[in-house]
């Protein structure tokens, strides 16, 4: 088996369709080595041979494997990869700067690419692999290179959203929808019916789970309670075993306020799912059911009128609203306002297959939601309702602000290590995995 390396350094821009096109020409080795990096590479003991005998041996279309970063301070770290699933559409998924192809089907992915892409191109052309044979990673250390981000998960995490990637984030939709058509998981803008029926208590619930957030929990709580609108709602707080003083401020503001029910779990293992589904599921719950982060609060006290009324004119089985990122005192950080307006009526269930978050505040209709049960974990959990939702329902959008999200040392997301970082986006992957299929399944039933 034969392999040649086409890199950065040879003028190649790898997201543009014309440098594919070019090598995939050009190629005469079974094997063709792309390094993505404008910087050098270190290949390993036996790195090249190794991913070419791989990718042989598997059948793969292509294969990529774990690496070492040195950072401009000269520190050398480990960067772990993460297996490539069916569902792995993010196109920020981290094969690292080097990957091996099968030239063959290098050629006959370039092929299937109508579009003469400025950014997408690498996009389109591992998703054109990956209907082909298995894109495979290699769980050893081949090569190392030089860190091109030295950002935190936190700062990262918002690329998508970023009005300067507008076009870039356009082409890479157009890509993802063009898969999904071609390996029959595309939706049509086709909705069933939400079902809003039944005796509740209150038309509206906030639900807030809470564990140790005792400098910030009394702020969500009266943001809550200072809503104002044309019907009965009133707020949910699952604490899930405080003890830091949480519940005493729990306590103190339940004693004020009729509206205000707090809950303890009868299980100590709940995450954040968990605790949600503690709250729909309890007498309390109201008709909708509506988000808000313990450490969060809403921008306006007209937030909870905005979202059911999207509800009633849209026939919604979700909403989610627009957000600003502040630090903790409330003081306005970039990027700024997060609408999420990649989304769209027509494509944006298709859409939210290929990004990593869907927006806040969200909230559910209580019937749906119940039926679809909430998963059990502490990340992810907004994401797998989303996706699941939208494969049947509606989901309406508010692009003005109604939440103000704090980004402090406290969060879950701020600045996590790549093990963390790994494991969310595994999860990720795997929802996205699940949910095409239950897709595909669907467009067979038709």
């Amino acid at each position: 088996m034969t392999f040649e390396v086409f890199s950065t350094a040879d003028g190649y821009d790898f997201g543009k369709t014309a440098s594919w096109l070019d090598i995939a020409q050009r190629a005469t080795a079974d094997y063709v080595a792309i390094f993505a990096s404008p910087f050098s590479l270190a290949p390993g003991y036996n790195c090249l041979p190794r991913m070419a005998k791989v990718a042989a041996d598997s059948g793969a279309a292509m294969v990529y494997s774990d690496y070492r970063v040195t950072t401009l301070e000269g520190e050398t770290k480990s960067v772990p990869t993460i297996d490539f699933f069916k569902g792995s559409l993010r196109d920020d998924f981290d094969f690292g700067p080097l990957v091996m192809i099968d030239t063959r089907r290098l050629r006959e992915a370039c092929g299937s690419i109508a579009s003469d892409y400025k950014y997408a191109g690498m996009y389109a052309v591992r998703l054109a692999l990956s209907r082909m044979a298995d894109i495979v990673h290699i769980p050893e250390t081949l090569y190392t290179a030089v860190e091109t981000d030295t950002r935190t998960s936190g700062e990262k995490q918002f690329d998508y959203v970023d009005p300067r990637n507008r076009d870039r984030q356009i082409e890479m939709e157009h890509a993802c929808t063009d898969h999904l058509k071609k390996i029959g998981a595309y939706l049509e803008s086709v909705f069933a019916n939400a079902d809003y029926s039944g005796d509740f208590p209150v038309e509206a619930s906030v639900i807030i789970p809470v564990r140790n957030r005792v400098s910030t929990i009394a702020d969500a709580v009266n943001s809550a309670l200072s809503q104002i609108a044309a019907f009965s709602y009133n707020v949910i707080v699952v604490d899930n075993h405080s003890t830091d003083g949480t519940t005493d401020v729990l306590r103190q503001l339940s004693a004020q306020h009729d509206n205000l029910k707090v809950i303890i779990p009868q299980f100590s293992d709940l995450g954040i799912g968990g605790c949600w589904n503690e709250g729909i599921n309890s007498a309390h719950c109201g008709r909708f059911a509506i988000q808000l982060d313990s450490d969060d609060i809403y921008k306006d006290t007209d937030t909870l009128q905005r979202i059911v009324d999207t509800f009633h004119s849209e026939n919604c089985g979700m909403v989610i609203g627009s957000y600003e990122l502040t630090d903790f005192n409330l003081n306005r950080l970039p990027p700024g306002l997060i609408d999420h307006r990649e989304w769209t009526d027509d494509n944006g269930r298709n859409n939210a297959l290929r990004i990593n978050g869907l927006g806040a505040p969200r909230a559910f209709a209580t019937n749906l939601l119940r039926k679809t049960g909430v998963p059990n974990t502490s990340y992810g959990e907004d994401y797998a309702l989303g996706l699941t939702i939208s494969r049947d329902y509606r989901i309406g959008r508010i692009y003005d602000s109604l939440y103000l999200c704090r980004r402090w040392e406290g969060n879950s997301d701020a600045n996590l290590d790549i093990a963390r970082v790994n494991a969310n986006n595994l999860y990720k992957d795997r929802l996205r995995t699940w949910e095409v299929e239950a897709r595909i399944a669907k467009n067979k039933q038709k």
